[in-house]
């Protein structure tokens, strides 16, 4: 057995093709290319991969348990955190399964703010994982381009929500507060800038020979080993089949914008790669979009006392105060009955699957995280590949381990 950090390697005794014996190799749990506490079970002929089995449940939080103890509006916090990479469009899924059940569409702002949110997530996911894939394929500069970018969303987080990540920023029944003017300030300097810098990562990277070998023809996905596999997102666009939820199951407003649905034909990695460039460019569009089409009005639901009043009112109502004591101490109900919402997120489809028995706290809380599903993709991606093309692999299918085990 020969041990490394983050690698063991043991012999299996079985003959391989090329006559040796096939080597056992543990990748992780702790490795820096699995891109979270996952471990890899390799079987090699040679270096060529012969199967895959990955191991998860290194990073159970027990979040979904979690928010039975919690009353719906605390759950917004923890919806934060099992997709680390896209908290917004956490919160929206749970949102509208929430709103489903209690019979509310909040107002239009509310849905042009959730929409402008969930769109400068899909960028800051995308830049995360073009960054840190070039990082592992030898681009190196290409993960201080794309963090250049990725701090400006970061500084608009915080401007609309006073945080840089965890925003809990949309909320059953609307969002936490309203945008400001230099937040639509920071947006439209940001919308006018971002095209200029996606054509600055293709520079880098589109035509570039060692990019290009180390992807193009790698990991190969067919649109039929997709579907049965339940992949979705850049996964299942990157083999070929046209699915995005904002176009194929409209929510939040989506239905009225402009925007196309990145597809590509090559089913490798080269080809995901290609679906996420066309991504960021689709969503720069959106913003500008919504930006342009901001409309006056409130950002909650009055009516359902589902959020907390305004500060201001505290001082001059005391109706204001009593319902501030009330949710904050008691919550609201949602009445007895389930539901299913799903959005897209940068992984593919996030679910929120919550079931109510009529009190302030939910019964059951469930999510279909797109990462947990795409990861089984991985084993027919790296069949017989080079056990450093693996590396590749990992990276286009770009999980979050977090929204793996939960």
């Amino acid at each position: 057995m020969i041990e490394s950090p983050g690698v063991t390697v043991t012999r299996t005794g079985e003959q391989g093709a090329f006559g040796g014996e096939l080597l056992t190799v543990n990748f992780g749990p702790h490795h820096p290319s699995t891109h979270g506490v996952l471990r890899l079970i390799v079987d090699l002929d040679g270096e060529q991969i012969k199967r895959v089995q990955p191991v998860i449940g290194y990073l159970h939080t027990g979040i979904e348990k979690q928010m039975e103890a919690l009353r719906w509006q605390q759950g917004v916090v923890v919806t934060d955190r099992h997709d680390y990479l896209s908290p917004p469009i956490n919160n929206l899924a749970y949102a509208l399964a929430v709103e489903k059940l209690m019979g509310v569409e909040v107002p239009p702002r509310a849905q042009v703010l959730r929409v402008i949110m969930s769109e400068l997530t899909r960028l800051s996911s995308h830049l995360v994982w073009m960054g840190t894939s070039g990082l592992e394929l030898g681009a190196m500069s290409m993960l201080m381009y794309c963090f250049r970018e990725r701090e400006q969303i970061m500084d608009l987080n915080e401007e609309i929500s006073g945080f840089r990540m965890h925003t809990s920023y949309i909320r059953p029944g609307g969002v936490f507060a309203d945008s400001t003017p230099r937040f639509l300030e920071m947006l439209d300097k940001f919308v006018r800038e971002m095209p200029g810098h996606i054509d600055e990562y293709e520079d880098l990277l589109t035509m570039n020979p060692i990019w290009r070998a180390r992807t193009i023809g790698i990991g190969r996905l067919p649109a039929e080993d997709a579907k049965v596999l339940g992949a979705t997102g850049p996964m299942l666009r990157g083999s070929g089949v046209a699915w995005d939820l904002r176009k194929s199951m409209p929510y939040s407003g989506y239905e009225d914008y402009d925007f196309e649905v990145a597809v590509s034909n090559d089913c490798d990695c080269y080809g995901r790669y290609l679906v996420r460039i066309k991504e960021m460019r689709e969503a720069v569009k959106i913003l500008r979009q919504a930006l342009d089409r901001l409309p006056d009005g409130p950002v909650n639901v009055d009516d359902r006392k589902m959020l907390p009043p305004p500060r201001e009112e505290l001082e001059t109502s005391m109706e204001a105060v009593i319902h501030h004591f009330k949710l904050f101490t008691e919550g609201y109900t949602v009445p007895a009955g389930d539901a299913y919402v799903a959005v897209e997120s940068g992984r593919g489809e996030n679910g929120c699957y919550i079931v109510s028995d009529g009190t302030h706290k939910p019964r059951r809380v469930k999510f279909r995280s797109a990462s947990f599903v795409n990861l089984q993709a991985l084993e027919r991606m790296a069949l017989n590949h080079m056990v450093a093309d693996m590396i590749a692999i990992i990276g286009t299918a770009d999980t979050v381990l977090g929204d793996v085990d939960r």
